[in-house]
């Protein structure tokens, strides 16, 4: 049901002073609102609806994968931490890495392993804990609050993490001062223009604040540009992947296996095209 409160979110996060319009897409916290001038869509959640889903984080059994769940991630790490290396021009050994909401430290892990100077910092205290207990260096708060010297990361991740934040310019500004000049920012999260959000509407998951707690700021290729300049960055790429159109769970076994096979066709394009529903935003603190 919809909430008459004031939503916790009533400008647009990037940067841009164009009034929000609402939209079409009704979701329980109401109409989705789009900035005209980025096309940023913004959750109705009032404060309370957003602190009420974001407590799922502060919970010591949250995010625990196992088995082949735990190799694919792996999988995905290594890979990105190879990209970072290669942009970077550095041998693993040789880089300072700060994964920003790292959650259980699982990336953080991975980097150890394949030789990085890796920690966290995550805000949740329980999560922080179990990180630590795991035996891995991470950091309970956020990471403005750290008071880490200028300029001394290599590179730092934020994954899934922009999309929960009101105000995203002051945690890349201090990514930026944290970082080294050239240093690397590499951040993730979903792509509001691409075809799995325009064909599924609110039926993306994405949107579902229920599912995934706290989601209140959508991005797409233009306004995560736009945010990454106004923080000071320099874009090197913006990649998207994957696209879907039905959910296994509400949809019929026949429907669901053509829907998937025409996404997997739809894959490539998608990706060329900027129109996959993971964006993945490669960008660099300048040399000078």
């Amino acid at each position: 049901m919809n909430t008459p409160e004031t939503p916790y979110v009533t400008t647009c996060p990037v940067g841009c002073t164009t009034t929000l319009a609402d939209t079409a897409l009704r979701l329980r916290e109401g109409l989705l609102r789009r900035c005209g001038s980025c096309g940023q869509l913004l959750s109705s959640a009032s404060a309370a609806r957003y602190n009420e889903t974001m407590a799922q984080f502060d919970d010591s059994a949250f995010n625990i994968t196992t088995g082949s769940a735990q190799t694919r991630r792996d999988a995905v790490a290594r890979k990105r931490l190879a990209r970072i290396a290669g942009l970077l021009g550095k041998l693993p050994r040789d880089i300072r890495l700060c994964d920003v909401g790292c959650s259980r430290g699982q990336f953080v892990a991975t980097a150890l392993a394949e030789g990085f100077g890796a920690e966290g910092v995550e805000p949740a205290p329980q999560i922080a804990q179990a990180a630590r207990d795991a035996g891995l260096p991470v950091r309970t708060g956020l990471l403005e609050d750290q008071q880490y010297a200028d300029a001394c990361f290599d590179a730092l991740t934020l994954f899934e993490v922009v999309e929960h934040l009101r105000t995203p310019l002051p945690l890349l500004t201090e990514c930026r001062r944290v970082l080294k000049p050239g240093g690397i920012l590499l951040i993730s999260t979903g792509n509001a223009a691409s075809w799995t959000a325009a064909t599924m509407g609110v039926r993306w998951d994405y949107f579902d604040m229920a599912r995934d707690g706290g989601h209140i700021s959508f991005f797409n290729p233009r306004s995560m540009a736009i945010l990454a300049a106004n923080a000071g960055f320099a874009v090197e790429r913006i990649d998207t992947s994957r696209v879907k159109f039905h959910d296994r769970e509400n949809t019929p076994r026949g429907r669901y296996a053509a829907g998937k096979l025409l996404a997997e066709a739809l894959n490539l394009p998608a990706r060329l095209l900027g129109r996959g529903h993971d964006m993945l935003a490669w960008l660099r603190k300048p040399a000078q």
